[in-house]
């Protein structure tokens, strides 16, 4: 018996838990994560992966590091009409830009994943792009958080898309019933809590500049919240026109 295989008998088995997707390093229970361009998908990475991927075209563009940033609009008003326009049946949404695909893509939370809207660029214009939120939103990696209370009046927050996918996760694992229940419900006010607390107006004199990343990956008014209790690992999102699969998908 040679010694590579007797190597085979005595090595250690790799250990438990998430690994990067890129290098396998053992990942933290909160971790970063990159979208991978070319396959609309979510990969999860280390510190050091995610940093070569923070510089504009490392790579040559296919994996593109996801912010940290959460800016709010306080000012942001969307009447029903508006909201009707984007064809939403749900009270949250999210958008980003597909830079793929070259559209705007949106998507609603659903207890099958993560499902696609049909949306108009001049909806888009008309409804979202009175928001400077729109103007500052990078393609793919960051979304535009949409949330209509009870009372009509409609939350606007730009956010990191693997958050968005995390809310998908809750929702897929939390929901019962037609109404998705009282843990659905609590789960998901908690999420939007979180998301609130961690949200920062923009800076008034900050120009638009998608490449204004710091070496860490974050931009100007980036913070994180707090590590939550929901899976490290955000669930990836549909092919356009169907629900989530459990692996793979496309953001």
């Amino acid at each position: 018996m040679t010694s590579d295989v007797l190597r085979q008998f005595t090595r250690r088995p790799p250990p438990k838990g998430e690994r990067c997707d890129l290098c396998g390093e053992p990942l933290p229970a909160e971790h970063r994560h990159l979208v991978d361009t070319s396959r609309r998908s979510l990969r999860c990475a280390c510190p050091h992966c995610h940093l070569l991927f923070t510089r504009p075209g490392a790579g040559q563009g296919r994996f593109r590091a996801v912010p940290d940033r959460y800016l709010s609009d306080p000012g942001f008003v969307l009447d029903e009409a508006g909201w009707n326009r984007l064809q939403i049946p749900v009270t949250l949404a999210f958008f980003f830009r597909n830079s793929e695909l070259g559209r705007l893509a949106a998507f609603y939370p659903s207890p099958a994943g993560a499902t696609e809207s049909e949306l108009d660029p001049r909806t888009w214009d008309t409804v979202l792009g009175r928001s400077r939120l729109a103007e500052l939103l990078e393609p793919d990696v960051e979304a535009l958080l949409l949330h209509r209370g009870r009372d009509g009046s409609v939350m606007c927050t730009l956010v990191p898309v693997d958050v968005c996918y995390e809310l998908v996760g809750r929702m897929r694992l939390h929901w019962k019933g037609f109404d998705g229940g009282s843990e659905a419900r609590a789960d998901i006010e908690e999420f939007l809590e979180r998301i609130t607390a961690a949200a920062r107006p923009p800076d008034p004199e900050t120009a638009p500049d998608p490449e204004a990343e710091t070496e860490a990956g974050s931009t100007v008014a980036s913070t994180r919240p707090e590590p939550s209790a929901a899976p490290a690992k955000s669930p990836p999102p549909a092919e356009p026109g169907g629900p989530a699969p459990p692996t793979g998908g496309a953001p």
